[in-house]
This record gives C-alpha cells, sequence and structure tokens, in this order.
C-alpha cells in the first residue's frame, strides 16, 4: 500500500515497483497495447531513447497521422496530444502528464482569440500549431516553424493574413516573405529568455562558431543567428555544416540527437539572461519515464475533445498535411 493519501477527486494509482527496469516494461507493455511512442526533441534524453519516433511538431503531427497502433503515448506537451487526437479520433491517445501544457498556447485563450478573429473578419487565419485544439478550429490553416513561411506564402498576396499566437515567429516569417501579418501577441517563455548579452559573449569565447536558433527566439537575438530554423531544421545544420563547434539558441533538449548524430562536435546551449535552467522547458519535462510508464500500465490520462472542436480543428490541420488552401 501507498503511503501517500489519496488525493480528492483524483484516482489512486499503485506506484512504481523501485527494482523495474522501465525501458524493458515499457517495451512490453508498447507490445500489449500496440502502442507507439512519439516524444518531441525537447524531451528528456531517455524518453527520446525509448521513443518509436522523435522529431518536431510537423513530423510528429505527420506521424500522428501515418500511424497504424492502436495507442499513440505522446511524450510532448497538451497541445502536441491533443493534435494526435484530432487526427485519430478513433485512437486513445495518452499524456503521460496533463499539466504539461505551453506557455505559448495558454497565451491565447479561445474566448480572446475568438474576438481578435471577429475585430479582423477580412484575414485568413494562420495558426502557429503551438496553439489549443479550440483555437484551430477557429483557423484557416495550421502552421509549424518548419512551413509558416511556406504556408503564409500560399495566399495570395493581397490577402490579409492574421497570424497567431506567437509574435516572434510572426515577425520572422514577415521578414522571410516580405509581407506585413496581424500579429497576435503571444510569446514561448524558453525562447523569450536567451540573452544577446551572453549570445555575445560565446560568439566572442567561439569566433568560428555557427549560431543555430529557433525563430521563436526575440528578434534581437535572430539577428546573430547563421541559421534560423526548426528543432529539425537546426539539426539539420549542425549535421550539415563544416564546423566542429555550434552555439544553439533553443530548448536545450535537442542537444541530446545532436550529440547522438555528431559525437565528434561541440554543442554549447545559449544560455538565459537569469542563472537558471530557463532554456529547459519545464512543461515538457514534467514527462519521466515512470509517468510515460504508469501511463501505458494504466492506460491514463488520456486526451478527449468534444467532437465538434476536433472536427473544426482537423480541418486546417489537413489543409497543412496537403498544403492545399483551395477550401480555407
Amino acid at each position: 500500500m501507498s503511503d501517500s493519501l489519496p488525493i480528492l477527486g483524483q484516482t489512486t494509482r499503485a506506484p512504481v515497483p523501485p527494482d523495474l527496469d522501465l525501458f524493458a516494461a515499457i517495451a512490453e507493455l508498447k507490445q500489449a497495447r500496440n502502442a507507439v511512442v512519439l516524444a518531441h526533441y525537447y524531451q528528456d534524453g531517455d524518453i527520446q531513447d525509448l521513443a518509436d519516433f522523435v522529431g518536431d511538431s510537423l513530423q510528429l503531427a505527420q506521424a500522428a497521422a501515418g500511424t497504424q497502433a492502436d495507442v499513440i503515448l505522446f511524450a510532448g506537451v497538451h497541445f502536441m496530444a491533443e493534435t494526435a487526437k484530432i487526427v485519430n479520433p478513433d485512437k486513445i491517445v495518452l499524456l503521460p502528464d496533463l499539466d504539461a501544457g505551453c506557455s505559448l498556447a495558454d497565451q491565447c485563450p479561445p474566448e480572446a482569440f475568438a474576438a481578435f478573429k471577429a475585430a479582423h473578419p477580412e484575414h485568413k487565419v494562420v495558426s502557429y500549431i503551438n496553439c489549443s485544439a479550440a483555437v484551430k478550429a477557429m483557423s484557416d490553416v495550421i502552421c509549424t516553424s518548419s512551413n509558416a513561411a511556406d504556408i503564409v506564402r500560399l495566399f495570395p498576396a493581397d490577402q490579409p493574413v492574421l497570424f497567431a499566437p506567437d509574435r516572434n515567429l510572426g515577425a520572422w516569417v514577415e521578414k522571410e516573405t516580405g509581407r506585413a501579418l496581424t500579429l497576435w501577441q503571444g510569446a514561448c517563455q524558453v525562447h523569450e529568455v536567451f540573452s544577446e548579452r551572453k549570445l555575445l559573449e560565446l560568439k566572442a569565447t567561439h569566433p568560428g562558431a555557427p549560431v543555430l536558433a529557433h525563430p521563436e527566439c526575440e528578434p534581437h537575438v535572430l539577428r546573430h543567428a547563421d541559421h534560423i530554423g526548426s528543432t529539425t531544421a537546426i539539426l539539420n545544420a549542425a549535421l550539415s555544416r563544416s564546423e566542429d563547434t555550434f552555439i544553439v539558441v533553443t530548448e536545450a533538449g535537442i542537444l541530446h540527437q545532436m550529440r547522438k548524430a555528431a559525437p565528434n562536435k561541440t554543442f554549447i546551449p545559449a544560455p538565459p539572461e537569469a542563472n537558471c535552467a530557463c532554456n529547459e522547458c519545464p512543461h515538457m519535462k514534467l514527462n519521466t519515464l515512470e509517468k510515460v510508464y504508469l501511463a501505458l500500465r494504466d492506460m491514463t490520462p488520456q486526451i478527449e475533445l468534444p467532437e465538434d472542436v476536433r472536427a473544426a480543428a482537423l480541418k486546417p490541420l489537413q489543409r497543412m498535411l496537403a498544403r492545399d488552401l483551395s477550401a480555407a
């Protein structure tokens, strides 16, 4: 029996045996449940290593749409698991910790976004995948950091576009496309903590080391980058370039895959302004091996969505995956 008392409104769960081989137990449960584990690059290294697929938001959405598994365990954050459920209504979608949210998605409440959209009725709505299912349902097309500029370019040049919820990604898309966008003023708490001053100090300490940055970073940080792109694009740039040392300006979880893929290269995480681990997403890090095991063992927590919201959110996701705006 557990020594802890049950919490009102929560189901008491049997604890994880202290001597359990979690990797072996998870592998057995995956086979028994016909389950697939999808993990984002920002997860802890152990979770990345046991996952069936590791990728960025676009790759994970594509993997979720194409899986034949009966159960999808999403080692990521809430909006990612929602996306998997949107494209797989008949599958069980598990999220190891329901509190694994997203600061960016939280800054775009559906009610406020509905009013913002209503104030711009002539605009088409491009929403970054880092938003809730309810916001996706109000969008014309979804994008990721991998394809945001390309998605915006699919609209006619004279078509006004509302871009949400990340103002920094939106500003970068404006620069890339030469188009003015109406931006929702949200931002990622991780990508806004990077220090320009400390980045310049790193560049001085490591002359010639390219700076690889995510477009969710602030413009004053991005102006020092040699390559700007999604987590996958950052990884690919590090592998394809001839330099042996890189400064990486995004969530530090990506360094695990970089070091595995290029063990002879050096990857330096850009530091935040404060002396903290603020360049690690606290929401992503809520998922642990123990929680992955418990989710597969107990088949909970499961992601559920109202069918009207799910069906409405599916359309803009399908347009992104098909790169077809004919019905937008």
